[in-house]
């Protein structure tokens, strides 16, 4: 009988190429770049770890191999869905490897606002000394964070750290550790009211496309920041342009946007009150360290049962 195949994209270590092939003992085990790897090997492939246009025009072929997709990223709404769920292929997302570089890069904004340190990088960029702002503290502000999962739980967690009060927002409602006070989607009003940062941390459904308009960012305080580290077609751009230029809110924190990239005569470049990171807070030098590891634990309970065991993607709920 002919080995199973196994491809294995994003760039591994040798070290953990070798935990790989050792875990996978008797399958063929293939590790390259999308455009190193022939596209005819997705249709043979029965796992894939990573993601390249080969596995939609092959791996889903009728005669395919492919049962099982570990994306490289959590977010998966770009993906083919419902062709994927159409093959019967399993999907598992990277969730779980994010919270310590997702939630730092929230803090990191929301220190930079109150301090000013976005500022203070433009005047240095002009040579010029100007101590003058109305510096704040994160301090006992409170946070409102959306999106209550494992990224939401450690923003908390830290958040909790400077004293602030954390509350949060997320579909069952149930309570989570780190937060003060959880309510479901019906109470993100409240939430809004109530924050003096609120930080977008959702995955993109129908549900949540367009969720922070005109409307939402007129439920906040005048003085509040928000902040997207979730997607960007959550925001309403023409409505967040119009309330930082209309001092409704006091300043955004932007890590996605739409569109994405920003064309470069967006109005959000030149906005003194935003601060805009190019999708990468994700983004760290222990990255494939961390899904290698989820990998791992989900080609175990492949091996053993035939089904990964974490993060298995909800196709009804597209995440």
């Amino acid at each position: 009988m002919s080995q199973k195949l196994m491809i294995v994209m994003g760039g591994l270590s040798p070290d953990e190429q070798s935990r790989v092939r050792e875990a996978a003992a008797g399958w063929d085990v293939r590790f390259g770049k999308v455009k190193e790897l022939d596209s005819q090997l997705f249709r043979e492939a029965e796992v894939v770890v990573g993601w390249s246009p080969a596995i939609e025009t092959d791996g889903l072929l009728p005669d395919s191999k492919l049962r099982w997709v570990q994306a490289w990223s959590a977010g998966v709404d770009k993906l083919p869905l419902a062709k994927l769920e159409a093959k019967g292929v399993m999907l598992t997302d990277a969730s779980g490897v994010h919270p310590p570089q997702v939630s730092e890069t929230a803090l990191a904004m929301m220190l930079g606002f109150t301090r000013h340190i976005h500022t203070a990088v433009r005047n240095q960029e002009k040579r010029l000394w100007n101590p003058k702002g109305n510096f704040g503290e994160i301090h006992h502000k409170t946070i409102g964070i959306i999106g209550a999962g494992e990224i939401g739980s450690e923003l908390a967690r830290l958040a909790r750290a400077f004293g602030m009060k954390t509350l949060g927002v997320r579909r069952s409602g149930r309570p989570a550790d780190g937060f003060d006070h959880m309510y479901s989607m019906s109470g993100l009003h409240d939430v809004l009211a109530a924050s003096d940062f609120v930080v977008n941390i959702l995955p993109l459904t129908a549900e949540t496309t367009g969720l922070f308009n005109a409307s939402a960012f007129a439920q906040m305080k005048p003085s509040a920041f928000f902040v997207n580290i979730g997607r960007g077609p959550s925001v309403v751009t023409d409505d967040l342009v119009q309330a930082l230029r209309d001092g409704v809110i006091a300043g955004a924190g932007l890590d996605v946007t739409e569109p994405e990239p920003l064309p470069e005569n967006h109005p959000l470049w030149e906005m003194d009150n935003v601060i805009l990171t190019p999708h990468t807070a994700g983004q760290t030098d222990r990255y494939s360290e961390r899904v290698t590891a989820l990998f791992l634990r989900n080609l175990a309970a492949y091996i053993q049962d035939g089904r990964p065991d974490k993060n298995l993607v909800d196709y009804r709920a597209n995440y």
